[in-house]
């Protein structure tokens, strides 16, 4: 049974209407329910076959107004890069002893980035880093030298995304504090992001459906045509 809350933020969504960016975003906002400070949700189902390898959308996007949430970052480095990290703001810096700590059942970090000769090491632990979306890689630039701009980046907010199986890419997209436009300009640069990276190889409509949702809030229906990257 539906929660009265979630009733009452449901009463104002049309679950057959699709609503422009603009007014889906006005909505979630208005219908604020949760005393906690929600977080923004976008899926995206795309016109692909996510079973195809020469069809499978993956990046990485910074969000103009970031997430609104403290980023951890590990990054796995050493000599001067391991300085660089420290320098850039890395919350965790190191090599080999990272490593057996992340063996011992350690993962108290959100973000891992790695520069190219740390990888050998790296993959030692990718059955721990892997299921949880923690592997560093290079397409979306967790895996450089120029660490000082990863750290930054995925510190203001840069947000990694990718085809799940029902052809469906998921990320959040900030806080509801943040307001209307700003969850607007977030979302709309995920979407612009998301097209960008269409592959050849896609037939027909590449997106389908887009809905918005806050942690405790219904999903609302965008119409694909009301953001502009179309």
């Amino acid at each position: 049974m539906a929660g009265k809350k979630f009733v009452e933020a449901s009463a104002g969504v049309d679950p057959e209407k699709k609503y422009s960016l603009g007014e889906a975003c006005q909505i979630l906002v208005k219908h604020k329910t949760a005393k906690f400070d929600e977080t923004i949700d976008v899926a995206i189902r795309l016109g692909v076959d996510p079973k195809q390898s020469d069809q499978a959308v993956r990046g990485a996007v910074s969000l103009p107004n970031g997430l609104g949430k403290t980023v951890r970052i590990l990054v796995f480095a050493k000599g001067e890069k391991e300085k660089e990290a420290r320098s850039a703001g890395a919350d965790y810096v190191g090599s080999e002893e990272l490593i057996e700590k992340i063996q011992g059942g350690w993962t108290d970090f959100d973000k891992v980035i790695a520069t190219p000769d740390m990888m050998g090491q790296v993959s030692k632990i990718g059955k721990v880093l892997g299921p949880r979306g923690l592997m560093p890689n290079p397409k979306v630039g967790t895996v450089t030298f120029d660490i000082t701009k990863a750290v930054q980046e995925n510190k203001a907010g840069k947000v990694e995304f990718r085809i799940e199986k029902a052809g469906i890419v998921h990320a959040p997209v900030g806080k509801l504090s943040f307001g209307a436009e700003k969850i607007r300009e977030n979302v709309q640069a995920l979407v612009d992001d998301v097209v960008k990276l269409k592959p050849a190889a896609a037939k027909g409509t590449y997106l389908r459906t887009i809905t918005i949702s806050s942690t405790m809030g219904p999903g609302i229906k965008i119409d694909p045509s009301s953001v502009h990257a179309i």
